[in-house]
């Protein structure tokens, strides 16, 4: 027992360490989106190409931070703050957000699964710990714009850029990186190729967000 949780130690810190130059190749969720396509006889659809940060628009890490957490820069992989008010919308009723962060979310896309489960989130908040300890802040929004599902068959920001603008990550306009924004809650329902009315709002209230929050300080 003592040997099996030295090595998962070891091997997730080596992992954490290694991904922190290297870029990740697939994620899980990739894997599942491909066997799921395999079992019900549909064509493969995985488009993912890694690009660097300087690479991408200037717009879209602060457009996703403006939907998804806007206290990125600030925290250290939780929002308490968040999760506080998540669990209050909860009790009053009202409808139910998350409450996770970037990092967390990041975590979850990289070394995770996706189906909810006490165990999924005990290992999510101990892979938030280790990249927010071995990663920059810059390496955990470049890490989550290349691995982030943005449509179906859509992971990361060149794909999404290619297949629905018609431009690389790095020409996406302030308006652009808003929309691909607006859909990140469920990425496979809504889309940023042919936005609904729901959808163009949305885009509408995080451009007025985006206004608060400063550059990634590398894209300054």
């Amino acid at each position: 027992m003592r040997g099996i949780v030295i090595f998962f130690f070891a091997s997730t810190i080596l992992t954490v360490v290694t991904y922190r130059w290297l870029p990740v190749p697939a994620t899980p969720l990739m894997v599942i989106r491909c066997a799921q396509q395999v079992r019900h006889g549909e064509q493969l659809r995985l488009r993912h190409h890694w690009v660097q940060l300087d690479e991408m628009s200037k717009y879209l890490p602060v457009a996703v931070m403006a939907s998804e957490d806007q206290r990125f820069l600030e925290h250290h992989g939780f929002d308490f703050n968040a999760i506080e008010q998540a669990v209050k919308e909860r009790q009053a009723g009202k409808r139910l957000r998350g409450g996770s962060t970037i990092s967390q979310q990041t975590a979850k896309n990289v070394f995770l699964w996706p189906r909810q489960s006490w165990i999924r989130k005990g290992l999510e908040t101990y892979f938030t710990a280790l990249i927010e300890i071995f990663w920059s802040k810059q390496r955990i929004m470049e890490v989550y714009l290349n691995s982030i599902e943005m449509g179906d068959g859509i992971y990361g920001a060149e794909a999404v850029a290619q297949w629905h603008f018609g431009c690389t990550a790095a020409e996406l306009t302030r308006a652009n990186c808003a929309l691909i924004a607006a859909t990140l809650p469920n990425p496979r329902r809504y889309s940023s190729k042919e936005p609904s009315a729901y959808m163009l709002r949305r885009q509408t209230w995080i451009m007025r967000q985006m206004k608060h929050i400063d550059l990634l300080p590398s894209q300054q």
